[in-house]
This record gives structure tokens, sequence and C-alpha cells, in this order.
């Protein structure tokens, strides 16, 4: 079950994605993020999409990572849409009792559901093709002008990064508490709600207890190894900017001037 989630993990390659300087693609991430939410037609989301399956494609990642990156938050695109599904003030389709569906809803709905998907997946490009060492690299170096207010950049995106990248392993770990449990008898598949609820007691217990003694043997290893934050610590790769992330930052640009554009053009849906 959670081996089949991918959040997190890290696809190694030579795509040009992967070789795009960290820095470059954090930033576009988070542009794209905005872009989402500023797209408020159908035909600006489009855009975005297919700037979304582009990529995905130049990446070299296999289809299936994708797709296991959107197990995890199925749910909650399909709860999300069932609800806009009743927002709406347009012709009436379907009657059920006070509620009702209308063609409004579900526009709404599905505008909603690919939002979601391209959120997604679009961050997923970023965890498949940028190892934690220089997603660490890139979250320092874009927060260095913090350091003017003494906030500790490096310490904190040591644990952004640290974090990230145990979301694996804590996965793996769940899997094989939840196979050990299985085999000693435990049932936690059938019965109502609730019992399934009281059923992950016995798989959480074990977890949090991992948790700790692996942050505790990491804070160890790094103690051992003098390690005091990133006071005084050199590179062993220094990030230098390339003539391609100069191009692919003015394309971010002109991403954005189309769905501009496509704003003003086009009427919004919600």
């Amino acid at each position: 079950m959670t081996r089949d989630i991918a959040l997190g993990q890290y696809f190694p390659g030579k795509s040009p994605v992967h070789r795009l300087d960290p820095r470059v693609k954090l930033v576009l991430t988070i542009a794209f993020i905005v872009y989402i939410f500023v797209a408020n037609n159908f035909w600006g989301l489009g855009f975005l999409a297919l700037v979304t399956l582009g990529i995905m494609v130049v990446s070299s990642v296999p289809v299936k990572m994708y797709f296991k990156s959107m197990k995890g938050i199925l749910f909650i695109v399909l709860f999300t849409s069932v609800l806009n599904l009743f927002y709406g003030s347009g012709k009436v389709l379907v009657q059920i009792g006070f509620m009702q569906i209308t063609d409004d809803g579900i526009r709404n709905a599905i505008f909603i559901a690919v939002r979601i998907v391209c959120l997604i997946l679009f961050s997923s490009i970023l965890t498949f093709t940028t190892s934690p060492t220089e997603l660490t690299d890139a979250m320092e170096r874009l927060m260095s002008p913090l350091k003017v207010l003494h906030v500790k950049v490096h310490e904190i995106s040591m644990m952004m990064t640290i974090a990230l990248r145990f979301v694996p392993t804590l996965l793996e770990e769940t899997d094989k508490i939840m196979a050990a449990q299985k085999a000693r008898g435990a049932d936690m598949e059938s019965g109502g709600l609730m019992q399934r609820i009281k059923s992950l007691i016995p798989v959480l217990i074990p977890l949090f207890v991992s948790s700790f003694r692996r942050a505790y043997e990491l804070a160890m290893a790094m103690e051992c190894r003098c390690y005091h934050g990133g006071e005084g610590r050199t590179k062993m790769k220094v990030l230098h900017m390339e003539a391609m992330d100069y191009a692919v930052l003015v394309f971010g640009g002109a991403v954005l001037v189309v769905i501009l554009l496509l704003n003003h053009f086009v009427p919004a849906v919600i």
C-alpha cells in the first residue's frame, strides 16, 4: 500500500530538467503554483496542463512515478470535486433533496480537480529531478538575504530537506510494521470506520518510536561529525547559472504573460 507512494523520492537522470540549476527549478515551482491559482478559466488552466505534460516528457521520469505521486491525494481530488458539484447558480441538472447539481457546479468540479492534479504533478517534477542535497543548497542560497535578519537559513533548509528525505523511509517503515502486525493476526481491513482507526494504533505507536529513534541517531551522527550548522562551511558543488537556466526563467515569465492575457480575454470559471 504505502510502497506505491512516490512522494519525496528522487529519480536519478541526465535529462535537461535534471541539469537545470536547482534554484531555477525551485523558483519556477513556486511561480507555477501561483500561476495555477491566477488562471481563472479553462483556457489558462489547459495551457498550464500542457506545459506540465511537456516538462514531464522532457524530465524522462517514468509516467508510473507520476501516477504513484497522485495516489496519495486521489481521495482529496475526488472529495473536493464532489463538494464543488453542489456549488453553482446555473441551470439545475439534478435535484437531490435540498441539494442540486448545476452546470456551473460541474464546471467548478472539473476545474478544481484539474487544478489540484496540475499542482501535484508539477511539484512532483521538482522532487523527482532534484536530489535532497541540491534542494538544500537551493533553499539556502535563495533564503540567504534573510541572514541579515539573523535567520538561521542553513538550519531551516536542512530541516526541510531532511523532512522531505525521510518521507519515503517512514512510508517503508509503515509498510513493514503493517506487514508484521498482519502476520501476528491483526485485522486492518474489515469492520467499520472506527474499527479501522482503532486497528491503526498498533501501527502508529511503533512508528512514532521508530521515528524518534531515527531522529536521535541522526542527531548523534551529526554531532559526532562535528556538525555546527552552516557557519564556515564550504560547498563541494558551487551553483552556477548557465544560459539554459536563464532561458527557462524567461520561459516562466512568458507563461505568466500568456495566463494574464487569457484571463483578460476569456471569462472566468470561478
